[in-house]
């Protein structure tokens, strides 16, 4: 067996990887190759359009058979399609197996025969069906070839970021399939407990982070989920937390599932009436999002996590895209291409998911007049500030009762903590009373038009 990582940059269509994927792509190749030389092999490394550096190594080789595992979004489903074709025309044997899902997109439809919109009754299918595989057992020994291919450095992909960001990822993450072994045997030893709680308090590391290890097939799903069932097993009791998380895996499963049906999605609104939306076109309110800067401790200190980690807690994930679509209305597609570039655990099916699901506009949305309060959320999920003060140490000694909303607070308040509005920190760019009005305004519109 001769493994091979192609890299190929037209394989991706409009959504080639982003910086932060590519940064995590270079760390997991690299402890892959480490992985597979301590016992005995290697990886080959090659770039270029992945058809044709397959039929070159196939030369090279002598290779009769090409296997690999299935991808799903809609420009790398057609880039596998023609290379499946090109190599069976070629007289090469071809193979491609689920790692990724615990669930094919296909295998899962309404009594109808057609693809779920709605989680709920999605799930309630996945269960009924049930999860049979169990994970298989990394090999301890692996034929290898007499002789090896070349393989080119893994610095020429040049996948590492040239900004200052690159630092401030290496510090947050263990990567590979040992550090996603490790997160997970963490997690499982006590978060899980307190998942369905915890989750929402970002403060409180409560949710696993195993998502960019799931993205690069570092752990399988079903390694997930057989680990959790085999905790709950072992300590009978209150299962409320495992079956909230699993519920989330499930989540993840029912973003592919609508990709693959609709992949038009990740450009265009499944909802066909919000392509009339009035987005706003402002470029200094996006760039203060994208930066951390819109006056609001809850959205800016949630950014500032993204940029620094390249990851952000899911329930500041729903706050900080709230805030840009119906505070701010600007396009959905504005936050999902920054996500896209920032997040290490950038994977295309979910990202798209949670963008219309912020924006009202896709399946099982949340309905366009739920617009968070950034105040109030932040409030009820980091009610002492801890959070806020991470992230945003200009503000780290004002008192919890002033942190959520520092432009409320009185003059002395802020004096001693060292706090000035509009110097130290900016004041809140709206009025969330006020967006929130015009943003119902606007939904009012294309309700009327349809």
């Amino acid at each position: 067996m001769i493994p091979v990582f192609i890299r190929s940059t037209n394989d991706d269509g409009s959504w080639p990887s982003g910086e932060a994927s590519d940064w995590w792509l270079h760390q997991s190749l690299s402890s892959l190759s480490t992985s597979l030389q301590k016992i005995g092999g290697g990886l080959v490394l090659r770039q270029g359009p992945s058809a044709a550096v397959l039929h070159k190594l196939i030369q090279e080789t002598g290779a009769g058979a090409v296997f690999w595992n299935r991808r799903y979004e809609p420009a790398v489903r057609e880039t596998d399609s023609k290379v499946r074709t090109s190599l069976q025309q070629a007289g090469i044997t071809t193979a491609d197996f689920n790692s990724q899902l615990i669930f094919e997109p296909w295998e899962i439809a309404t009594k109808e025969g057609r693809p779920y919109q709605v989680f709920t009754p999605y799930w309630r299918a996945c269960l009924q069906k049930g999860l049979t595989s169990k994970p298989i057992p990394t090999p301890k020994t692996i034929p290898w070839p007499e002789v090896w291919p070349d393989s080119v450095p893994l610095a020429s992909f040049q996948l590492e970021p040239t900004r200052d960001w690159g630092t401030g990822l290496k510090e947050h993450w263990n990567l590979g399939c040992h550090g996603a072994a490790e997160r997970l045997k963490e997690f499982l030893r006590l978060p899980v407990n307190q998942y369905a709680v915890d989750r929402d308090q970002p403060a409180v590391i409560g949710t696993s982070r195993l998502s960019p290890h799931l993205h690069f097939g570092e752990i399988s799903p079903r390694t997930i989920w057989h680990a959790v069932h085999q905790t709950l097993t072992r300590s009978p009791g209150d299962s409320t937390g495992a079956e909230t998380y699993l519920k989330e895996i499930g989540w993840r499963e029912f973003a592919h599932h609508l990709l693959y049906h609709f992949p038009q999605t990740t450009d265009h609104p499944l909802r066909s009436e919000f392509a009339d939306f009035p987005w706003e076109d402002n470029e200094p309110a996006l760039r203060a999002w994208q930066r951390g800067m819109t006056g609001y401790p809850i959205v800016d200190a949630g950014m500032r996590e993204l940029w620094k980690t390249g990851w952000m807690h899911n329930r500041v994930r729903m706050i900080v895209a709230s805030f840009l679509v119906k505070d701010l209305r600007l396009h959905w597609r504005h936050g999902a291409r920054w996500f896209w570039n920032t997040l290490v655990d950038a994977d295309l099916a979910s990202n798209t998911l949670g963008w219309q699901w912020s924006a009202g506009c896709g399946a099982d949305a949340a309905p366009y007049f739920r617009v968070f309060n950034p105040v109030l959320q932040s409030q009820k999920f980091d009610p002492q500030g801890e959070y806020l003060a991470r992230w945003l140490p200009e503000l780290a000694a004002l008192p919890p009762k002033w942190i959520h909303a520092p432009w409320t607070a009185p003059a002395d308040v802020l004096k001693f903590a060292g706090v000035a509005l509009g110097k130290t920190y900016p004041r809140p760019m709206v009025d969330h009373g006020e967006a929130r009005d015009l943003a119902l305004a606007a939904f009012q519109k294309i309700k009327r038009s349809v």
